[in-house]
This record gives structure tokens, C-alpha cells and sequence, in this order.
């Protein structure tokens, strides 16, 4: 075969525009620190990038979720709190109550701070947090209790467990049962006890040991369903701590194939680079030789 002067120049400009491409890429690299910019670079490398993303978005959405499971467990575990500490004191003025030397007005005084008690739980049951009821089960958007009636609250609550995923396949409930805290009968018992110390027919007597007792026991059960509810979430709580921990393992080991599989060497790539510069420097040094005079130059 022939080798024309044509030939050689246009295998040295496409060896040139190859050197070119080289340089390029690896300034690319230097530059977005990623081993391509394009899936057609090296489909492999992108094909596993999405899988690990995905991995790492699915991770960090969990992260998300769980820091809504705390905002709803925190929030409600303090309101349970509260709502004990003014159950505990409803108790306290019921014994007081026993007092055989307490006077009308005494006992009056007392059926006042039962009911602003009353008001305060109605106030805790109606607790919102990110402008959502949170003692209201699935229906976020209509508080429980209707306190427009003083003396008879109005309860509709929603039972429905709110669940919200942690982790692939894991839902956890983020509430507590609301029926089980402020329920109807909550509030139908303090307005009872309140109008029985009120009652004519009573306060000029010590009130009936029988029917204290009862007011007693009833307010007892109520305290109980409130420490079993709070010892649940408590329960939930430590479990969402667990998750938490796991996930966040699962966030750097997510993390590091992300890394691995996409972030370039950047030593290497230096390396590459200066490598790439020699070659070309080389290159285009046989260029100038391969482009030798022809007859055209002498004939000028």
C-alpha cells in the first residue's frame, strides 16, 4: 500500500484530536471531582450510581420521617405528663375533700379548681403541633373535644392509629390511643365531682365516704390509663431511637458506595493528566516532522 503525505497528516490531526479528548476528560474530572459527566462515559459506573442514590434518598426520607415521629411522640409524651400532674392534683383535692371540718365555701373553692382543671385537660387533649391535632388519631384537622359548653364537653374522638414509616416495611404508630386519655367520661366525671361538692343537700355534712371512695377509685382508673399510655410510647420512643441508629449506619454505608462507585481518584487522575500532557507535547513534536516541505515549497 501507499503511504501518501495526506495519510500521515490526517493520522496525526486524529491522533492529535484523540490526545485532545483525553486531556479533556480528565480535566472534567479534576474539575467536578466525578469519574464521568456522562452515562455514555461508562454506563456501568451510571447504572450503579442511580441504584446507590436511590439508596441514599430512600435513607435519608426515613431520616425525615423519623424526626416527624419525634415531633409527634415528644409533644404528645409531654402533654401526657402534664395532663397526669393535673390528674394527680385532681386527687389531691378529692382526699381533701374528705375533710369532715371543710365548710361550704371550702368545698366550693375546691369545685372551682376541678373544673378549671377540667379546662386544662380539654386544652391538653386539643394540643396541636404543626398546626395538627395530635390526640386525634387520623383526623388531624378537628380538635377532640369541643369546649364551647363549660359544663359539658363535647368528645369526638378518632381512634385511628397514626402510622408513618421508619424503615423498608416498618410503620410505627407515632400516637396514643386518644380514647384511652380523654375520653367523655373523663370529663363527665370532674364536672360530677365538681357538682357533688356544689350539692346543697350535701355541704352542710361530711360528704359520703361511699360515694368518695367512688369519685376516688374512678379518678385512680384514669390516672392508670394514662401511665399505661405514656409507658406504650415510651416503649415506641426507645424502638425509634433503635431505628434511628441503624439508619444512620445505613446512611454512611450508602454514602461511601455513592463515593466509591461515582468520585474520581484525584491522584490518579493528576497522574493521568500529566501523562496525557507528555504524550501530547511527544505527538505533536512527530507532527512537525511528518509535515516535511513538498514540491509546492519549492517551486515558489
Amino acid at each position: 500500500m501507499r503511504v501518501t503525505q495526506s495519510m500521515l497528516s490526517n493520522n496525526m490531526l486524529r491522533n492529535l484530536s484523540n490526545s485532545y479528548s483525553n486531556m479533556g476528560k480528565y480535566q472534567d474530572q479534576l474539575s467536578s471531582g466525578k469519574k464521568i459527566s456522562r452515562p455514555s462515559q461508562d454506563p456501568v459506573v451510571a447504572m450503579k450510581g442511580m441504584n446507590y442514590r436511590s439508596e441514599l434518598q430512600e435513607v435519608e426520607q426515613y431520616k425525615r420521617n423519623i424526626n416527624e415521629v419525634h415531633n409527634w411522640m415528644d409533644n404528645s409524651d409531654s402533654a401526657l405528663d402534664k395532663t397526669t400532674q393535673a390528674m394527680q392534683r385532681v386527687r389531691e383535692l378529692t382526699v381533701q375533700a374528705s375533710n369532715g371540718t371543710y365548710e361550704e365555701g371550702q368545698r366550693a373553692n375546691i369545685a372551682k379548681e376541678i373544673r378549671q382543671l377540667k379546662e386544662h385537660l380539654g386544652s391538653m387533649a386539643n394540643t396541636k403541633v404543626n398546626d395538627k391535632y395530635i390526640f386525634n388519631g387520623s383526623n388531624t384537622t378537628e380538635p377532640p373535644v369541643n369546649m364551647d359548653d363549660s359544663s359539658s364537653f363535647v368528645v369526638s374522638q378518632n381512634n385511628t392509629p397514626v402510622a408513618i414509616e421508619v424503615s423498608s416495611g416498618v410503620k410505627l404508630q407515632t400516637n396514643v390511643t386518644p380514647g384511652n386519655v380523654f375520653s367523655e367520661g373523663l370529663f363527665n366525671d370532674l364536672e360530677n365531682f365538681a357538682n357533688a361538692l356544689e350539692d346543697g343537700s350535701k355541704l352542710g355534712t361530711n360528704m359520703d365516704e361511699t360515694e368518695l371512695g367512688g369519685f376516688l377509685t374512678t379518678f385512680d382508673d384514669h390516672i392508670n390509663n394514662m401511665v399505661n399510655e405514656r409507658a406504650d410510647l415510651g416503649a415506641r420512643m426507645n424502638r425509634v431511637d433503635l431505628i434511628e441508629d441503624r439508619l444512620a449506619t445505613q446512611e454512611v454505608s450508602a454514602s461511601k458506595l455513592v463515593s466509591e462507585n461515582e468520585d474520581a481518584d484525584i491522584e490518579k487522575v493528576i497522574m493521568n493528566l500529566k501523562t496525557q500532557e507528555s504524550i501530547h507535547r511527544a505527538a505533536l513534536g512527530v507532527g512537525s516532522r511528518i509535515i516535511q516541505p513538498s514540491l509546492m515549497d519549492f517551486l515558489r
